[in-house]
């Protein structure tokens, strides 16, 4: 169960780390928050929606009291995906296992093989044989967690969670485990390839980039998010499949949450804003969604 957990901790991190890294802005400056309430349109309660970024350092960890004081009062909370449902996290675990035959190596040449090798046992201390079975998607989580440099790192989704299994608080997905896989899957296996190849290059560059991301993320400073997500280097993504579609898709099913009881929404940063982003999306169905500060 420990390694299935990983596993889906992967790939939220991964779905997580595209998003917080892509997306265009629409939010004034003067709204920098990472929490935003969600009112009106004859909501009996209102709802919270709370932008994420997967591992941070526990001394980065951001919670503040407006924070704690909204998580309190939601009665229930929904991520991405339904994570303490052991059903979504064996789905979610099984589809990023290769079905196709082929072996983890298959995909690489025999010298991006051993790069790859060398640098999953000297940089994250592990053997790449352990991963065999994996599709090769399923190594960019592991990638996009290095810039954590701390002994500990601490994740907000399982934080979140155990905070609301602690509080008995109900906890729900906004996808399915295959919506997130279909997402994943459309990244062209060679572009996957060369985002491993190219991250283990310039991984010092890699560090300095999530450091400023960090940095950001814990002044709630949207409009400097904003630069560094422009700013990024990898623009192949698909972002109308990674964000748009799926920001859309969520705005009915956050619709319905919120009229049954109010609920705390813990998302990716990179979800929040933007022309096509929740918060915009929220408004143009007439809800009131204001930043908590």
């Amino acid at each position: 169960m420990k390694k299935i957990a990983t596993l889906i901790t992967g790939l939220v991190a991964l779905l997580t780390t595209i998003t917080t890294y892509a997306q265009q802005k629409q939010i004034s400056v003067k709204d920098r928050s990472l929490l935003w309430k969600i009112s009106g349109k004859h909501l009996p309660k209102p709802s919270y929606l709370f932008g994420t970024i997967h591992l941070i350092c526990s001394e980065d960890f951001l919670w503040t009291e407006k924070m704690k004081e909204s998580f309190g009062m939601s009665e229930k909370v929904c991520f991405e995906m339904d994570l303490d449902n052991p059903e979504v996290m064996i789905q979610a675990s099984m589809g990023l296992m290769d079905k196709t035959g082929r072996k983890l190596k298959e995909y690489f040449t025999d010298e991006q093989y051993k790069t790859l090798e060398l640098y999953f046992n000297d940089s994250l201390g592990m053997d790449i044989a352990m991963f065999e079975q994996l599709k090769p998607v399923a190594l960019l989580s592991m990638l996009g967690t290095t810039g954590v440099s701390c002994a500990n790192p601490v994740s907000y989704e399982d934080s979140l969670m155990k905070k609301a299994q602690a509080d008995n608080k109900e906890i729900m997905g906004l996808e399915e485990p295959k919506e997130q896989l279909d997402v994943l899957a459309s990244i062209p296996v060679d572009s996957v390839v060369q985002q491993l190849m190219d991250a283990m290059e310039n991984n010092s560059a890699n560090d300095s980039d999530f450091a400023n991301l960090i940095s950001a993320y814990k002044k709630q400073d949207l409009p400097k998010l904003y630069e560094l997500l422009t700013n990024s280097k990898d623009q192949s993504l698909d972002l109308g499949m990674f964000l748009d579609k799926r920001n859309k898709n969520w705005i009915p099913r956050i619709s319905t949450k919120m009229l049954a009881s109010s609920v705390f929404f813990a998302v990716g940063a990179g979800h929040l804003y933007g022309e096509t982003g929740v918060i915009n999306l929220l408004r143009k169905e007439g809800y009131k969604v204001e930043a908590v500060k």
